[in-house]
């Protein structure tokens, strides 16, 4: 379905609107003008009222209109766009532009309007989290909730706000919680498969790629690789689009780590005090666990081993094959430690 569907101009009839809510079984239909523009909503529950009080169904739609609508701006999270419609009750919210423009529809299977990503994406999600024990003795790591959701759901969701259609997982310890959350990622509104190590072999953050070629996939085109334990609204389009414009055989995903220091610095010539620094905070460029790989570079994967991302990245230098960098500009928060969850939850 899309988004163009649910919408009706100002002539519309009230059996236009009604129609158009049966037969694409929604609960309301956006009203526009010849621009485009969002001008009201008009939902089953008005119509119904309306035709209870003798309106025919060959009157106009638009004075049934409600003019108040909440909308999502395209630059909002999926995540957070579906918690605001279970919040407030809602099946649909459109996506207006800053003209004002309907240009998507977040419905609660479904994203429609959005550019379709063909990018396959693998995020990794088997690690067993042992710095935030207690708490992943019984739940693994990536299905920590902040702000009432799975981090691992914000992801998938991030990913097909993004336009992302086709996600493996990989997963390995508490897989099975995993697996049935997501199932097909039907309900998510994307296909998701699985991809299964051996509980007495972990593989690493890139030795799991190589389960992709034993299950016969062969991706055609960059592949997108996250850690399944990061929270952020990092733009899919922007990373890909500057793997694209550089001839690299990967890219990383730089954040910045920053480290108050918590005593004056000292700084000096020839042993004499020039000035002093009160408590500082260095910034250094570190990895945030996102990552573009060309397809190219499966085959140097070992099989059946431990090989983390970092062996690949030292491969590719030994080789003489580029690696480019592009900085994260959006929020971002591992999540590795107790504090660094709490941080996420906004609990310090």
């Amino acid at each position: 379905m899309h988004f163009a569907d649910l919408l009706i101009d100002r002539e519309a009839s009230i059996r236009s609107a009604l129609s158009t809510i049966d037969k694409k079984q929604v609960e309301q239909v956006f009203v526009v003008d010849a621009r485009g523009r969002l001008v009201g909503v008009i939902g089953e529950r008005e119509i119904r009222r309306a035709l209870l009080d003798g309106h025919d169904l060959g009157s106009p739609a638009y004075p049934l209109a409600e003019r108040s609508v909440i909308t999502a701006k395209p630059s909002e999270g999926r995540a957070e766009v579906l918690d605001l419609m279970r919040a407030l009750q809602l099946s649909e919210i459109p996506i207006v532009d800053e003209d004002g423009r309907i240009v998507g529809v977040h419905a609660e299977r479904e994203l429609m309007g959005v550019q379709r990503c063909d990018n396959w994406a693998v995020i990794m999600a088997g690690g067993r989290g042992t710095r935030l024990a207690p708490l992943t003795d019984r739940i693994p790591k990536p299905m920590l909730p902040v702000a009432g959701r799975p981090i691992l759901e914000r992801l998938v969701l991030h990913l097909v706000g993004a336009g992302v259609s086709r996600i493996f997982l990989s997963v390995n310890y508490l897989g099975k919680m995993i697996e049935e959350h997501f199932g097909d990622g039907g309900q998510f509104g994307c296909e998701i498969e699985y991809l299964r190590e051996d509980p007495d072999t972990p593989l690493g953050t890139a030795g799991a790629l190589g389960v992709l070629d034993d299950l016969g996939y062969a991706p055609t085109r960059p592949l997108l690789v996250l850690n399944g334990d990061i929270v952020s609204e990092f733009s899919v389009r922007d990373l890909l689009a500057a793997h694209g414009s550089k001839d690299v055989v990967a890219t990383i995903a730089m954040s910045e780590y920053r480290h108050q220091i918590p005593f004056g610095v000292l700084e000096s010539e020839a042993g004499r005090l020039v000035r002093i620094v009160e408590k500082p905070t260095p910034s250094w460029p570190v990895s945030a666990g996102v990552y573009v790989l060309d397809p190219k570079l499966l085959p140097r994967i070992p099989r059946g081993e431990l090989f983390p991302m970092t062996a690949l990245f030292d491969d590719c230098l030994s080789r003489g094959w580029p690696i480019g960098l592009w900085a994260l500009r959006e929020p971002w928060q591992d999540i590795g430690r107790p504090h660094e969850l709490a941080q996420a939850r906004g609990e310090v």
